[in-house]
């Protein structure tokens, strides 16, 4: 993977969470309660505090359900209930992150695999080099003995008179 590209992975996401993020939440809006006063208004107005959650179904504002990670059915359907800004749902949010979520996971296990790949052709070659000049040394070992063995043989031949000639069949000439 290159050096800048999981930046470029998670800019996306770093969009989405900035525009997520409300305006401005003044103190008085975060007291409890304070999401009821902005039903049947707008959903900007609503969701000018953090912790209120906008159900377009109904249009009511209320305080998010902190108890759970998502508003349960009861409190607002998922394709209705908007928080941070007026245009993600949650539903959009769930499969918008699943899908990033899943992009990134599959990108992550391809770099591995790749960087693993070649690591291991790799360290192949170089086995396989260091084997080809290992084959090579013996070859060359093997060929200096034998030249070495057959000289040796050639001159105890000499010695004792046992040399052959080049050519046993060759035409006597007188």
């Amino acid at each position: 993977m290159a050096p800048g590209s999981g930046l470029l992975l998670c800019a996306p996401l770093a969009l989405l969470l900035l525009a997520m993020a409300p305006d401005s939440a003044s103190p008085a809006a975060a007291s409890e309660g304070a999401c009821r006063q902005y039903t049947n208004k707008t959903c900007e107005e609503c969701l000018k505090n953090v912790s209120c959650l906008w159900c377009s179904s109904n249009k009511k504002c209320m305080d998010y359900p902190v108890k759970n990670l998502l508003p349960p059915r009861s409190v607002c359907e998922l394709s209705s209930a908007r928080w941070g800004v007026c245009w993600v749902n949650f539903e959009a949010l769930i499969i918008t992150m699943s899908v990033v979520g899943g992009v990134i996971l599959v990108a992550l296990c391809i770099c591995c695999f790749c960087c693993c790949r070649k690591k291991s052709k790799k360290q192949v070659s170089e086995e396989d080099e260091k084997a080809a000049r290992e084959r090579e040394q013996r070859r060359v070992r093997q060929e200096e003995r034998r030249a070495e063995m057959k000289s040796r043989h050639d001159e105890i031949r000499k010695k004792y008179g046992l040399f052959k000639e080049e050519n046993p069949y060759a035409k006597f000439e007188n």
